[in-house]
């Protein structure tokens, strides 16, 4: 009976850990997958680089070569140009460089609650501030890399904090 009791338990763990950060939006990678196995032959658009906004443009037009991208939103579309500009041309659709959410999750709750980001509605430049403060510059990432976060964050930050699940709400910066 212990056996089963502790086998429950790791899967209720399991599951909980899965599902705890589902209020957070899909980053471009994500959305990108998502779109590729829906329609593998769109793998052939990715293989030239456009810049965010030439991706934004196609993508709010129709025209991207993307199957499946008219049923974004506007957040999503934003999202998916913006990871679109700073992967580049993608030859291998199979290893997609992290988004936007993905650094997030991986290097700001190094320090501090994902709720110290993701509640904050900021401008890109006031993103880029903050990861050139002493506090942040330690933080392992590219000069990309950190555009790339500021951009996911600009258009997907700024969540209330009451879409926040409670165990997730308190807490702040350990540095």
């Amino acid at each position: 009976m212990k056996r089963i009791s502790l086998a429950l338990c790791l899967l209720a763990t399991a599951a909980f850990a899965e599902d705890v950060f589902d209020f957070i939006p899909p980053g471009g990678r994500t959305i990108l997958e998502g779109l590729l196995a829906d329609h593998p032959e769109s793998r052939a658009a990715l293989a030239t680089a456009r810049s965010a906004p030439d991706w934004a443009a196609a993508l709010a037009g129709g025209t991207s070569d993307l199957a499946g991208t008219e049923g974004l939103d506007e957040w999503q579309r934003q999202t998916l140009a913006d990871y679109l500009g700073y992967a580049g041309a993608l030859a291998d659709a199979d290893t997609l460089p992290q988004d936007g959410r993905d650094m997030a999750l991986a290097k700001c709750q190094s320090c501090h609650i994902i709720t110290v980001v993701v509640t904050q509605s900021r401008t890109r430049d006031a993103w880029l501030g903050t990861m050139n403060k002493p506090s942040h510059v330690g933080v392992p990432l590219t000069p990309e890399e950190r555009g790339q976060l500021a951009d996911y964050l600009v258009v997907n930050a700024g969540i209330p904090i009451d879409d926040i699940p409670p165990e997730l709400r308190a807490g702040g910066a350990s540095y």
